[in-house]
């Protein structure tokens, strides 16, 4: 059980323009709701004001109260990595089998390195949060075993899209793939592979487009959704995925899990930077909003407004509250 500490620290807003320059400076606050979590990812903002998350190195799904205290709900094993809330009201899980980690030689900071030396297999876990008892839903798909599942978001129709990032070992590494499924356990689909470490998933407002963040490139993607687990894929050499590109600024960073905007931006925790890139619908960044962690990895949005963001600053695990400029997108089955 870790407690919130209620620390205000300042961040800052780089108000970027259509060239990639930035032109502003804004100063903000922001409140560390809690510490001591163990690699943290999958933020959920729930009706009654906690918020549910991954705690990966820890293998839970993770409930933290208003007042910042945090409790187990699920023994999950391996590693959580995504959590959506399900038609049905259940947590769905993104799990990655688990992860070699590396922390920092002050102990105030850890990262996943390694595929773990007892690395269980990815799958998608179905948790019921009234009992934390779990089931498993999917392992593979098609007789393919799932490798590394990363992030999740449901469709108004109750279906589920989720990346598998694969696993990076010593020598070698998985290709990735975007799957669609159905969360009874009845259907999955793999809609496009091979794809390079995918990892942040979301749908745009009118649910016409698909992205995805692209770890190792620090790119985002686009696809137009045409069915039930069917996209529209560009051919060679337009794209190596089916995908459009829509956002790449170069520079050493990585793109991890996103959350998209009411009005439609694309909001992207961004690795190594330490921040949330915010990209327009048409491709263009605009703003950057920088934290203290290089391994801010998730964003989601809270409140009945939807105007505060929860950020997950896995390195140093830290949850974090920022009152946000516009409102973020009401999710299917939550807070729509």
């Amino acid at each position: 059980m870790h407690c919130c500490f209620g620390w205000f620290h300042k961040l800052e807003i780089l108000k970027i323009n259509i060239d990639g320059v930035i032109m502003n400076i804004i100063e903000k606050e922001y409140k560390v709701i809690t510490t001591g979590l163990k690699f943290p990812e999958g933020p959920i903002f729930m009706n009654d004001g906690s918020i549910l998350l991954v705690e990966i190195a820890r293998g839970t799904l993770s409930r933290v109260s208003v007042s910042g205290v945090v409790n187990v709900v699920a023994e999950l094993g391996g590693g959580p990595n995504g959590a959506a809330i399900g038609p049905d009201g259940s947590c769905y899980i993104c799990n990655n089998g688990g992860f070699e980690w590396e922390v920092s030689s002050d102990g105030v900071g850890m990262r996943p390195i390694l595929q773990a030396n007892e690395y269980s297999g990815g799958s998608i876990q179905k948790v019921d949060l009234n009992t934390g008892k779990f089931i498993t839903i999917y392992t593979e798909c098609n007789g393919v075993p799932l490798k590394g599942p990363n992030d999740i978001v449901f469709d108004k129709s109750g279906n589920l899209w989720f990346t598998d990032l694969g696993k990076v070992r010593n020598r070698d590494m998985d290709r990735g793939a975007i799957y669609w499924a159905k969360p009874d356990g009845s259907e999955i689909k793999e809609v496009i592979q091979p794809f390079l470490t995918p990892n942040g998933i979301g749908l745009s407002p009118d649910e016409k487009t698909l992205y995805v963040a692209e770890t190792e490139g620090g790119k985002l993607y686009s696809f137009n959704i045409i069915g039930d687990g069917e996209v529209n894929k560009l051919a060679f050499p337009l794209s190596t995925n089916g995908g459009t590109l829509l956002n790449f600024n170069g520079g050493v960073k990585r793109f991890d899990s996103l959350a998209v905007e009411s009005g439609g931006n694309i909001c992207v925790a961004t690795l190594l930077d330490g921040g949330i890139t915010i990209i327009s619908p048409d491709g263009g960044v605009v703003e950057f909003i920088k934290f203290n962690d290089p391994y801010i990895t998730n964003i989601c949005f809270g409140s009945k407004d939807l105007k505060k963001a929860y950020i997950t600053a896995s390195y140093e695990g830290l949850l974090i509250e920022v009152n946000w400029e516009r409102p973020g997108l009401a999710l299917n089955f939550l807070n729509k």
